[in-house]
């Protein structure tokens, strides 16, 4: 289902959930809506619960739904969010053998697929997408990540023929700014200056995007004031622990404490994988000229 065709409150919760305003999505109010539609605000709600890290309620919401494959696509992304990986990737592959076609399948299966490792199975599903601005927000971070913004740059401009002026897309163009440089950090600020100034779509989410392009800019006061009170705020936000970490590391400040809470909040975050991974590289490397001292 295309949000930009459904009802206008679907829309606001779509837009709610991207913009990071995870409770405000689970707050909402669908009774009004189709059953259709309320379906795929059930679906964000799940999803909205997934990114605040209430997973086992997640899994007792959907528990004996998995004939619905929308839902069952949920059960695979809050498997994955729990830790339950083999079972993540079961399901996710399952889905995808049964109904490649749905847009939930090809967003939450594609997730799943990405954060264990099978990148070209997700590009794979996520390229069946007819006009999935998620999709396609997905497809592009993927190519970030294999660091192809040539082909994330491609994506996105396959995607500006038809997608409107969307947040996603405004988003997605954003990431791929900032990788690309140049003036187009200067863009990318924008977007999220715009996202965080005003109330109504004020997160953590758009103050670290805020933040990191003041960064890239070389507006390192203006990034720390950011990211200080944004931390006041949202305590327990594991995106703006992490760049508040790498903002410290540039600034020549401790993070042992911010470190600790990162680990209390998401053990698994990419940063501190990717500390643990480096710190075990350096190890192995000093292990080769450690003198040797013969007896």
């Amino acid at each position: 289902m295309d949000p930009f065709s459904a009802e206008g409150e679907l829309l606001n919760i779509y837009n709610a959930f991207h913009q990071g305003q995870y409770q405000e999505v689970i707050d909402f109010e669908t009774a009004a809506l189709s059953s259709e539609n309320q379906l795929s605000a059930r679906v964000f709600k799940l999803r909205a619960k997934i990114a605040l890290n209430q997973t086992e309620e997640v899994l007792a919401d959907v528990e004996g739904e998995e004939d619905t494959p929308e839902l069952a696509a949920v059960k695979a992304l809050a498997q994955q969010a729990a830790g339950d990986t083999e079972s993540a990737l079961t399901l996710a592959q399952e889905l995808v053998q049964k109904d490649p076609e749905n847009g939930t399948i090809q967003v939450l299966a594609g997730t799943v697929l990405q954060a264990q490792g099978h990148s070209e199975e997700a590009l794979a599903l996520l390229s069946k997408h007819q006009g999935n601005l998620e999709a396609v927000a997905l497809i592009v971070q993927i190519h970030l990540q294999q660091n192809r913004a040539d082909l994330a740059l491609k994506e996105v401009q396959a995607a500006k023929r038809w997608a409107q002026d969307s947040l996603v897309f405004n988003l997605a163009e954003s990431w791929v700014g900032m990788r690309i440089g140049g003036d187009k950090y200067q863009s990318a600020f924008y977007v999220y200056e715009e996202l965080a100034s005003a109330p109504s779509t004020s997160s953590a989410m758009s103050i670290v995007g805020q933040a990191v392009a003041e960064l890239h800019l070389g507006r390192l006061p203006e990034a720390e004031a950011a990211l200080s009170a944004a931390i006041q705020k949202y305590p327990d936000d594991a995106q703006l622990i992490a760049n508040t970490i790498v903002l410290n590391v540039l600034s020549g400040k401790d993070t042992t404490e911010l470190t600790s809470r990162l680990q209390q909040v998401q053990p698994s975050h990419g940063l501190l994988t990717d500390l643990e991974e480096k710190s075990a590289f350096f190890d192995t490397a000093a292990a080769k000229y450690a003198p040797k001292v013969s007896s």
